[in-house]
């Protein structure tokens, strides 16, 4: 009996629709080959896993042993390194192989994988710092926040900034596709969509969250509040003869230290945001805004 049901009045012809499919004019531009040597591509499912552990470990307590005391956390936090270094490195190696696309077993990818996941958990001491003054901020901006630890566990933005700072880490050394997936889980989760190649400082707040776009060349500094809804975009892209899209070059916006932009505001182009300036909601920017310039959008009459 064929595996597949072929056309009734039902439904649609499968065995057309399959050879359809199959052709290689069709696939061509969309089919990742999967070669003898067994080089699959990274598995979501297993670097989600791998992050949490990463969160478990930045945050004692908080997530997956929720019953940890101080004389178990050494013991705690060691045998979980050793399991993210191990998950760690696979997936790294696959990120590795799959930019690399070599055909075979390639030992490179393999010592790339192994010191990039060294380097990121050397680094872990470093992202924790920068998620305490995130939360500190949290918690200091926002009046209904009743504790720093219910900041770090309910708040979107934490969840979305963890994810950014360890991929922010992996981005800078030059691991492929992998940030950009750590990036990706926090977007479907929390509705905030940051790049991974975006620089951030520390005491970093996004209160709500939800529909936040920061784009890769961004540079964001201290003690600095988005709102939700705000964008930090590209105006433009700036093409090569052929008419490509010329990657890294600066496009998104700088913000400087303390500057709060408000609900819904657009910021497009490289442009600057002083310090202290304060941005409307709902506005459209596209030029530079004074060190403590207030922008807000005109009464009616």
């Amino acid at each position: 009996m064929s595996e597949y049901h072929t056309h009734n009045s039902h439904g649609p012809d499968l065995r057309k629709l399959t050879e359809q499919l199959c052709t290689p004019e069709s696939y061509s531009r969309v089919y990742h080959r999967t070669n003898e040597h067994d080089i699959h591509m990274p598995s979501t499912e297993e670097l989600a896993k791998t992050v949490e552990l990463l969160r478990s470990v930045i945050f004692p307590g908080y997530y997956i042993h929720s019953e940890l005391r101080e004389e178990t956390m050494h013991y705690y936090i060691g045998s979980t390194l050793d399991k993210c270094y191990t998950r760690l490195s696979e997936q790294l190696r696959r990120g590795y192989c799959f930019a690399c696309n070599s055909g075979s077993v390639c030992h490179v990818c393999e010592s790339k994988a192994d010191e990039a996941a060294s380097e990121l958990l050397q680094k872990l001491p470093y992202i924790r710092h920068m998620l305490a003054t995130d939360a500190q901020a949290a918690y200091d901006g926002d009046p209904a926040a009743r504790s720093i630890g219910e900041a770090i566990f309910c708040y979107p933005s934490i969840r979305a900034l963890t994810n950014h700072r360890i991929a922010h880490e992996l981005y800078k050394i030059g691991v492929p596709i992998i940030p950009r997936m750590i990036s990706e889980m926090a977007h479907s989760e929390a509705g905030i969509d940051i790049h991974p190649g975006a620089q951030i400082d520390e005491y970093f707040f996004i209160d709500h969250g939800t529909g936040v776009v920061i784009g890769e060349t961004s540079i964001i500094g201290k003690h600095v509040t988005l709102y939700q809804g705000v964008t930090l975009g590209a105006k433009n892209f700036p093409k090569d003869e052929n008419g490509n899209p010329i990657k890294d070059v600066p496009r998104h916006p700088i913000v400087r230290d303390d500057a709060i932009i408000y609900a819904g505001a657009t910021i497009l182009g490289r442009v600057t945001i002083g310090e202290k300036a304060v941005i409307g909601g709902n506005l459209w920017i596209t030029r530079d805004v004074a060190d403590g310039e207030k922008v807000h959008q005109r009464r009616g009459d």
